[in-house]
């Protein structure tokens, strides 16, 4: 069973209780109860179809129609026509366009019956109209609730949508951080590995430092990796620890000189009014560009330039004496570093310079991220 017909199956016990609540109220001061059985039959057959409105609305105004024709037949006036103008309520907030005008269409038809027979001499037009707008506020109504319901459908539609949208935005923030961290990570270790393993027998002082920064970069990253995956846990200090950004480019370019890397950093203006997820995302560019400069460019220098002006901060990696203008770096990497620079509407080149090398430069917005 669908939801839609659950809904409306339990909502039988509440229109049962609309159904008798409208008998009750409408048997009159004895005209029901004590004219003949059948008058009390008609009664029930006008309202007891509305403890079914909801499951099938245009169906209990079909039996309430008929049930309404029996008695314009008879010629008996009873007050338990209200039945009616629940019923088209009923259809105006359940169904499609077509039954409500034809269910409206239908009542307006009832209406001029009714009249004709039952209006006083000389009030034809004002019985109408009085008939019509009752006919008409019930209408309104069940349209109004329907469009109600619409719209109240439609706002949890685009939460559910801004959820999903949520989802997705976080996995993606955390495929970016984890590539970022993984890559840049392991680039470090592997060539502090290799330097160890060249030096080992000539000079093992060096080889021991070198496997010191080893396991720092390996702590590091599970660091790194721990508050990527969980950026609200709070098990530990470290956790605890502010997001890297602009003051940690020192102690990264330590890490990358301690490789091989001749890594010089310069900053100029304001870095202290950088927001901190700002930062976050120009030390994680920095970050990526060194890294792929340790993996494609051995032998280069590298140079780090950070810009910052009032809501504007200007990044710029650039490796000298390294992989010729013709190489490429394109991938993961610099599709990431895209994506970070474009949820602050910012701007992003990378590529070969003449005369060898590779340069990255981002623009980054600092007004509101998107």
């Amino acid at each position: 069973m669908k939801a839609g017909d659950r809904l409306r199956g339990s909502a039988v016990p509440a229109d049962a209780l609309l159904a008798a609540a409208l008998f009750l109220t409408t048997l009159g001061p004895g005209q029901v109860p004590s004219g003949p059985p059948w008058l009390l039959a008609l009664q029930t057959a006008l309202v007891a179809p509305l403890a079914w409105r909801r499951r099938a609305p245009m169906a209990v105004l079909g039996a309430i129609g008929v049930a309404a024709a029996v008695q314009w037949g008879l010629d008996v006036q009873l007050p338990a026509d209200a039945s009616l103008l629940v019923a088209l309520y009923t259809v105006a907030a359940h169904r499609p366009w077509r039954h409500t005008l034809f269910a409206a269409l239908a009542l307006e038809a009832g209406v001029l019956l009714a009249a004709a027979r039952w209006a006083p001499p000389g009030r034809f037009p004002f019985t109408v109209a009085a008939l019509t707008a009752m006919a008409a506020a019930a209408l309104m109504a069940g349209l109004w609730t329907r469009a109600r319901r619409a719209y109240v459908t439609s706002l949890e539609r685009d939460r559910e949508q801004r959820a999903r949208l949520a989802v997705a935005g976080e996995r993606a923030r955390m495929t970016r951080d984890m590539h970022d961290i993984v890559t840049h990570n392991l680039s470090v270790m592997v060539a502090l590995a290799d330097s160890a393993g060249h030096v080992r027998h000539s000079a093992p002082g060096q080889a021991a430092v070198a496997l010191e920064h080893i396991a720092a970069t390996g702590r590091q990253a599970l660091e790194d990796m721990r508050r990527a995956l969980n950026p609200s846990d709070a098990v530990s200090d470290e956790l605890l620890q502010p997001a890297p950004g602009i003051a940690e480019l020192g102690p990264l370019a330590e890490r990358m000189r301690a490789t091989g890397l001749t890594t010089r950093v310069r900053t100029t203006g304001d870095t202290g009014a950088v927001p901190a997820a700002a930062q976050l995302t120009i030390y994680r560019l920095v970050q990526e560009a060194l890294t792929n400069t340790l993996r494609h460019a051995p032998g280069a220098r590298a140079e780090v330039r950070i810009d910052v002006s009032p809501g504007r901060a200007e990044v710029e990696v650039t490796d000298v004496l390294g992989t010729p203008a013709s190489g490429t770096r394109d991938g993961r990497g610099i599709t990431g570093m895209r994506e970070r620079v474009a949820a602050y509407g910012g701007t992003l080149d990378a590529g070969p310079v003449t005369g060898g090398g590779w340069r990255v430069l981002a623009v980054l917005d600092l007004g509101a991220p998107r």
